[in-house]
């Protein structure tokens, strides 16, 4: 392990191919899917990508009228471009110059998978949100395949699936299930998701959730979704807001699958995090309106049960106003704090048993704006603040809080070992906070969206974060491709190759086919 840490670096240190957004490059679209359906949990497996038909369009009279997981065998990386469809047939079809697309999972499959069900067992939910995929290999063409269903509460499905010589895969629903999260009071919106270095997969609360003090508020206009959350906890079990908003890392995966929840790595809503080569740094995207970009320290490799937190402070390179699709910002590190999952889990329970009767208008039953401010000053009895209210403490110690739809983040340890020592984020798209004239940030408006690089360092820390893909030409009054079918719309989800290439999948209702693309530099 030591020794592949040190080959690691010495490219890192060694690695001068930094590429700007004026460099040589290309963009080919490579998959398109079925009407209303996004493409999610994109994952390289040796030669096969796993990848998801999500929310298509139930009146599609087809295969693809239901959510699925499926998988692409022997994809072919070099393949040529693949022209948006343009009749109905191909508008309700999986399309691909990669291979041919093979269904593995369905939403309500053997009445288990993606169905969401409480602690006593009671089916709540049969969701048609699969989201990150992570594969985990048990031996000679068989392994776990770990599926997200987004929902409020979430799930996670584990399939054991068999490959075949022609690289055709097999499901053994037998002993296939849904991960219990029980233990951890259940999740919330499981997003998208990377495997560990040590083989875990690390599934991501997306907590859509701006002010806790909402939380127990009758009134509140998605308050139905924490009511659900009560029917799974049952009992009368008002939930506790500080239960969710993590990192969550499946221990024993092939073995009890046991969930834990990382509350040192913060509370926000979480759409990825990527843990790094030195199993020790880790990368977290916040997934929103006027969200932060964070860093997680370790303090001991391949545990994230303990270290530090920090926000980015983001500082422009260009003028306000300048072109998104060409500015650059540096990034600076604030700390917020240092925790254990210990310590900050005894906080948490401070906050059990409040229930919606416990709701007063204008003041709160949780951790207060004032409490926030204590906390910054310094003046606070303990950290609570920055792992419980991690967002409202990054801002409190002036870091930026302007992004839009920060979406994946992702890296590629064999295309750092190939001398691409870069990380990549994609932000759905580029307004609100990112283009007024308040803040760190203030670049043009684009609805299309922008995916960002980092270079690492040899220490994997990162410092500039710059554009690379762009969206262009958005045009609201084009109904069904707002964003040309030739610019990327929306990007979500990420994956990196091992020569470096980024693969780009789409969730917007600004292509009326959403796409899958490849950009090669």
């Amino acid at each position: 392990m030591n020794t592949k840490r040190f080959s690691l670096a010495a490219v890192l240190l060694s690695s001068t191919c930094f590429v700007s957004a004026a460099a040589a490059e290309t963009l080919t679209r490579v998959a398109t899917v079925p009407l209303k359906a996004e493409i999610t949990g994109m994952y390289e497996f040796g030669n096969d990508l796993f990848f998801n038909i999500q929310h298509p369009d139930a009146d599609l009279g087809n295969t693809y009228a239901k959510a699925s997981v499926g998988v692409i065998s022997n994809v072919n990386w070099n393949a040529g471009e693949l022209a948006a469809p343009t009749d109905a047939a191909g508008k309700a079809d999986v399309l691909s110059t990669l291979g041919d697309f093979q269904v593995l999972l369905q939403e309500g499959d053997a009445g288990k998978i993606g169905v969401i069900q409480s602690v006593a067992g009671e089916d709540l939910i049969v969701s048609n949100d699969p989201d990150f995929n992570a594969f985990l290999p048990t031996g000679d063409n068989t392994g776990y395949l770990f599926t997200n269903w987004e929902n409020r509460p979430g799930g996670m499905s584990r399939a054991l699936l068999n490959r075949a010589e022609d690289g055709s895969w097999s499901v053994d629903m037998d002993a296939t299930d849904m991960i219990d999260f029980s233990s951890v009071n259940g999740t919330w919106v499981n997003c998208f998701g990377t495997m560990s270095p040590w083989n875990t997969p690390l599934t991501s609360e997306e907590l859509y959730f701006d002010n806790t003090a909402d939380w127990n508020n009758a009134e509140y206009k998605y308050i139905e979704d924490n009511l659900l959350l009560a029917k799974y906890l049952g009992e009368d079990k008002y939930p506790n807001p500080y239960d969710y908003g993590y990192i969550v890392e499946i221990t024993d995966p092939a073995g009890s699958a046991t969930p834990v929840k990382h509350f040192t790595m913060g509370r926000f809503s979480h759409e990825n995090s990527v843990v790094m080569p030195d199993e020790k740094t880790a990368y977290l995207s916040d997934d929103g309106t006027d969200v932060v970009f964070y860093k997680f320290v370790a303090d001991t490799a391949g545990d994230l049960s303990s270290g530090t937190l920090f926000a980015a402070k983001m500082t422009q390179e260009a003028a306000f106003g300048s072109d998104a699709a060409t500015t650059a910002f540096n990034i600076s590190w604030i700390e917020l704090a240092h925790g254990t999952n210990d310590e900050i889990g005894a906080w948490i329970r401070d906050y059990d048993g409040i229930g919606m009767d416990a709701y007063v208008a204008g003041e709160t039953s949780y951790i207060s704006d004032e409490d926030v401010l204590e906390w910054a000053r310094g003046e606070a009895a303990d950290n609570r603040v920055a792992f419980l209210e991690s967002r409202k403490a990054a801002v409190a110690k002036g870091a930026t809080a302007e992004f839009r739809k920060m979406e994946g983040v992702n890296i590629s340890a064999a295309a750092i070992e190939n001398g691409f020592p870069f990380m990549y984020m994609a932000m759905s798209e580029i307004s609100k906070g990112m283009s007024d004239d308040e803040g760190d940030i203030s670049v043009t408006e684009n609805k299309c969206g922008v995916v960002y690089e980092m270079r690492l360092d040899a220490n994997f820390n990162v410092s500039r974060m710059s554009p690379v893909v762009a969206g262009h030409g958005y045009n609201k009054e084009n109904e069904a491709n707002a964003c040309p079918v030739d610019s990327i719309s929306n990007p979500d989800n990420l994956i990196v190759l091992a020569d470096g290439a980024v693969v780009i999948g789409e969730d917007t209702s600004k292509h009326e086919n959403n796409a899958m693309w490849i950009w090669r530099k």
